[in-house]
């Protein structure tokens, strides 16, 4: 039976009464529209201006219904906890930034009071994070290096040594440093405005977590080397760039013998420490109100010894650094390694406050978080300040303490202040050995990460092979190249995983109605006569023809060669019959035409309907391949799309109808492409449309045929052998 036209392959009736606009009007009675007072349109207009100024500043909401009872002891206990940690990884991390102690403290302080009113996190504690400290640090050596500050004379050299005739102006390098890193961070603070206000926080996505996760392994490493020549307090040159860990490691070796003993002990000490009260503090959090601040207790410690102070001590200034704006000339020079950095920065932040978040129970905006963070970073580059992220084990201690709100940070901020203001001049005589210390001791978490490369191993290899090469590519090349070259490794991995899909022959599984790969089980049958062929990937222009390949081999032989070879047997067959030297392959066609034309022939012969068995022998000369199945099932369950030219040469490469066989679309996703699909695969092979299949089965419940095609819509529960798609 002829299919129906495709116009009416959906037919529907609709029955309703005739309408007029008077008796429609008449017998459905139309409802006055309630007027608005003048009060009441304000009164809209203001909750809708409202709910706009909560959402840029969602401090307005909950502020509004803050529990003061309940939440204000909790935070205060955080805050000046989280305040004593924030102070000191504020003065450690500004050795990454290669800028003085005291702007440590300004990048703990300032990004707080703008994330306080813009931000959706209750938890995180926002300040300065190492892998961003450390790729603003790479940027300021690159700018301003030593060597760009050498004056003529019989002073101190670089990092203290003599230099023959030669010293470092050391003012002029400390403001162009700062300017370069005030600079860059005001320049990532604009790209995440940008970004937030574009809602593109999507973008983050990009960043998978085995990619975040070899990238901040190889970012500790890049820390650690760089905190070790303090902890030594050898001389070394500043390097960046491409194997910047290298050269440091050679400087390192070479001046191995000019090592501190009082810094390396000191240091050593620190470092041991830190990490076994850190380790106490994990193993009984549930019992310890209050974690131990170890890093106080440390830095106390090293103060009351100030008979080593002359090592390597600091000057913090008791006040804040007058505002100023970014130097406009350098930013064409950062342009890249900022938004490398705006886009990790935001990347830790999102993934340590979704983290609480859902431990909390309360959710928090993307977009707004990018909005917040980039005018946090804004606001406190002005303020001589480098970039500001969020690191794990500092909101582990605000959350840990009790910490219920951002109340808690901005009582943080307030002990930071103090320490600015009044008790800056106690940190004067602390070791930057010891800083180094705490620096390397908080690393842990980073470099345990490296205990995920077996269970990524065991997961998905691609996954795992991410992780190596963004952690090889970021230790070799740079932090910001290494970004780079692991993002474009892991697109790599998604365009090989789909041009070479896996495509498996799926078998039953006796007794049951389950399918499974035929190389997986050994109690398991193929379906006589039926081929199952699945593809776990999309079908595009990238892999159509890896698609074809694997389907060949499936099922055993090439339809296209298969085709034109039964022609050519037809053609002779035909001539046969015509020159009366073959019986038995002809009946005559009761049509009302009397003859027709062979393909390449001029001459004409009676209409025949010519039935050939392909199993048997033939009468002719022609090797025409053997065909085993007569069903074959396309399993698309994991086809999310196809595009133009897949579907195109599917339907010139399939000509499954010639060779007797026929073909079902099983639990294919694509219902709503189908229109489009069916009209490309009509002319002149109808094998394949995008089809609603919810299910496999080829007993089929609801069946339907388009044109004079051998496709079908299945739409049941199983592959089954009793099959209404048998042989013809």
């Amino acid at each position: 039976m002829d299919a129906l036209p495709p116009e009416n392959l959906y037919p529907y009736t609709v029955s309703r009464p005739i309408y007029s606009n008077p008796t429609f009007e008449e017998d459905n009675e139309r409802q006055a529209r309630e007027e608005r007072t003048l009060r009441e349109r304000l009164s809209r207009t203001c909750g809708s201006a409202l709910k706009v100024v909560k959402g840029v500043f969602p401090v307005i909401d909950w502020l509004s219904r803050y529990p003061i009872r309940e939440w204000l002891p909790s935070d205060v206990i955080s805050g000046v906890s989280t305040g004593l940690v924030c102070s000191l990884q504020g003065l450690a991390y500004a050795l990454l930034v290669s800028v003085a102690p005291v702007y440590g403290l300004y990048s703990a302080f300032f990004p707080i009071l703008t994330y306080f009113l813009l931000g959706t996190s209750r938890h995180i504690s926002v300040g300065p994070f190492p892998v961003t400290c450390l790729m603003v640090g790479s940027v300021v050596l690159t700018l301003a290096p030593d060597d760009h500050f050498l004056l003529p004379g019989n002073g101190t050299g670089v990092n203290g040594t003599k230099a023959d005739g030669i010293v470092v102006d050391m003012e002029a390098m400390e403001a162009q440093r700062i300017m370069v890193a005030s600079s860059m961070t005001v320049l990532v603070g604009l790209f995440q405005v940008v970004m937030g206000l574009l809602q593109v926080g999507f973008l983050v996505r990009y960043l998978s977590d085995p990619l975040v996760g070899g990238f901040t392994t190889a970012a500790a490493f890049h820390v650690l080397i760089s905190q070790l020549k303090i902890v030594l307090s050898v001389p070394t040159n500043n390097h960046s760039g491409c194997f910047s860990i290298l050269y440091t490691l050679i400087d390192v070796f070479t001046n191995i013998r000019q090592t501190n003993r009082a810094d390396l002990v000191a240091g050593l000490l620190t470092i041991v420490i830190v990490m076994a009260v850190k380790e106490v503090n994990t193993k009984f959090r549930h019992k310890i109100p209050v974690p131990i601040p170890i890093e106080v207790i440390v830095v106390g410690n090293g103060m009351a010894h100030d008979e080593m102070t002359v090592y390597g001590s600091m000057c913090v200034p008791h006040m804040f650094a007058p505002a100023q704006p970014p130097n406009i000339a350098l930013l064409w020079n950062i342009l890249g390694s900022s938004f490398s950095t705006a886009v990790v920065g935001y990347a830790v932040a999102v993934s340590v406050a979704k983290v609480y978040a859902a431990k909390h129970d309360y959710t928090i905006d993307g977009n707004q978080e990018l909005i917040a963070f980039g005018f946090s970073n804004v606001f406190c580059g002005c303020f001589s300040s480098f970039v500001a992220s969020t690191a794990l084990s500092r909101t582990a201690v605000q959350e840990s303490t009790g910490g219920k709100s951002q109340m808690a940070g901005i009582i943080s901020a307030v002990m930071v202040m103090i320490v600015i203001l009044a008790l800056g001049h106690l940190l004067e005589p602390l070791q930057k050995s010891v800083l180094a210390a705490i620096v390397i001791a908080n690393l842990k978490g980073m470099f345990m990460q490296v205990t995920e490369v077996p269970t990524l191993w065991r997961q998905n290899r691609a996954d795992c092979f991410i992780w190596l090469a963004t952690c090889l590519a970021s230790v070799v090349l740079g932090l910001d190249v290494g970004l780079l070259a692991g993002l474009v490794f892991e697109m790599g991995t998604v365009v090989v995983r789909t041009q070479f899909p896996a495509c498996s022959t799926l078998g039953n599984i006796p007794g049951t109605n389950i399918y499974r790969n035929m190389k997986d089980y050994k109690n398991i049958a193929e379906v006589p006569g039926i081929k199952i062929f699945k593809c776990n990937a999309p079908i595009y222009f990238a892999n159509i023809d890896y698609f074809k390949e694997r389907l060949r081999a499936t099922v055993g032989f090439d339809s296209v060669r298969v085709f034109k070879k039964r022609n050519k047997a037809l053609k002779k067959i035909h001539k046969l019959i015509k020159k009366g030297k073959l019986r038995g392959f002809e009946s005559e066609r009761d049509s009302g035409r009397e003859s027709g034309q062979v393909e390449d022939g001029d001459w004409p012969v009676p209409e025949v309907e010519v039935h050939v068995d392909w199993a048997m022998e033939l009468p002719v000369r022609v090797s025409v391949p053997k065909v085993q199945i007569h069903s074959l099932v396309l399993d698309f369950s994991a086809v999310s799309f196809l595009d133009v030219v897949a579907v195109k040469s599917l339907r010139l490469v399939v000509h499954f109808h010639s060779s007797r066989i026929q073909t079902a679309l099983s639990f294919c996703p694509l219902y709503n492409s189908f229109s489009h699909l069916r009209a490309l695969f009509l002319t002149p092979f109808p094998f394949a449309c995008g089809l609603q299949c919810t299910t496999h089965q080829l007993s089929v419940t609801r069946q339907k045929k388009l044109s004079k095609s051998n496709l079908h819509i299945i739409t049941a529960k199983s592959y089954t052998q009793s099959t209404s798609l048998s042989p013809y």
